[in-house]
């Protein structure tokens, strides 16, 4: 089968052809349907140093955002979803059914082998049931919008206040959508030279878009807000400067979320934020129980959601996707193995 495969610790990625996985014990194979392009598969293109653990596990398929058909155990026939943090199974936590508090985790698309390829092999627990009314689209988008759901647990009520979400992409998207949800009196969402993504963000209704490859943050952000602070901060550009930036635009007692995975260390001047009693919040992976929340959250919110998929091409023209992904010509790719509507 043909599949795409970081096959060096090197920039670059290669489709070549791979034998067809045979599922192991607790395994079960998904056929795949559609798995999108996100940023970290980005990086590993690029081999940033952030992603320089996945060496001992090259030559790897990657790709872990996906929908698909299991082929067979108790969800046979059934199209699932697949969470692809994939826990030992024998720590502490695991034996204790703490399977959340896991800290020998592999990645699917990333320490074993992902779903830029027709067939994936992953663990039955893994897998999680996609509601019939839910497109193939919309449920590939699942584990970024977990991770959004994540951030905005980690931010806590933002009913009432004023929200800044630095970077546009998928994950970005997610939290201004859901942010909106929740009852925020204005989303700001900031972006750089991301044409593709601000037009998606129009499409799902949201107007306050700030571009600075041409403005500072504070000169684009000033229009919506007249000056006044912004009370909460996600960042998901990616990029460690940013929150800087954004301290400098919270309010006293305000908050920052961080969820972007980041290429280089940020040097920060902590007085600033100590003396205004700011807060710096990492936020990551969330619980399994998202899951099938997050499928729920999808079906209602599929209007709103669908207009984040961009572009749907198959998996031969891999390489096409991943150049107007790093080229932000494309809001979210999906590469489908077979030919047809996603």
């Amino acid at each position: 089968m043909l599949a795409l495969q970081k096959i060096r610790p090197a920039a670059g990625l290669e489709l070549v052809e791979v034998p067809v996985p045979e599922a192991g014990t607790d395994e079960v194979l998904v056929r795949v349907r559609a798995a999108g392009i996100c940023g970290s598969d980005l990086h590993v293109d690029d081999w940033t140093p952030s992603y320089a653990f996945i060496a001992p596990s090259i030559p790897v398929t990657i790709g872990h955002e996906f929908v698909g058909v299991a082929q067979d155990g108790p969800l046979a026939g059934r199209r699932v979803v697949v969470r692809p943090s994939v826990t030992c199974g024998s720590c502490a936590a695991c034996s204790a059914g703490r399977h959340d508090a896991c800290e020998r985790r592999r990645g699917i698309g990333m320490t074993r082998d992902g779903a830029f390829a027709p067939w994936v092999r992953v663990p039955q627990r893994n897998c999680v049931p996609v509601p019939d009314g839910l497109s193939d689209a919309m449920a590939a988008l699942t584990e970024p919008l977990t991770i959004s759901m994540q951030a905005l647990r980690t931010a806590g009520d933002v009913a009432g206040l004023r929200v800044l979400v630095m970077g546009p992409g998928t994950i970005g998207q997610g939290i201004a959508a859901l942010a909106r949800r929740a009852g925020a009196a204005q989303v700001v969402v900031s972006g750089c030279d991301d044409a593709a993504r601000f037009d998606a963000l129009r499409a799902m209704g949201f107007e306050a878009l700030v571009d600075v490859k041409t403005q500072s943050l504070a000169e684009g952000t000033r229009p919506y807000t007249g000056g006044a602070p912004f009370d909460l901060v996600f960042e998901a550009t990616g990029v460690p400067e940013t929150i800087t930036e954004a301290l400098a635009l919270l309010r006293r007692n305000g908050t920052v979320v961080v969820t972007g995975i980041h290429a280089r260390p940020l040097t920060l001047d902590l007085t600033p934020l100590v003396r205004n009693q700011q807060q710096l919040r990492g936020s990551f992976r969330p619980p399994e129980s998202d899951w099938p929340l997050a499928l729920a959250l999808m079906g209602e919110m599929d209007a709103v959601l669908r207009p984040m998929v961009s572009h749907v091409l198959p998996l031969a023209r891999a390489h096409e996707g991943f150049a107007l992904a790093h080229g932000k010509q494309a809001s979210k790719v999906l590469l489908c193995p077979e030919a047809g509507d996603a």
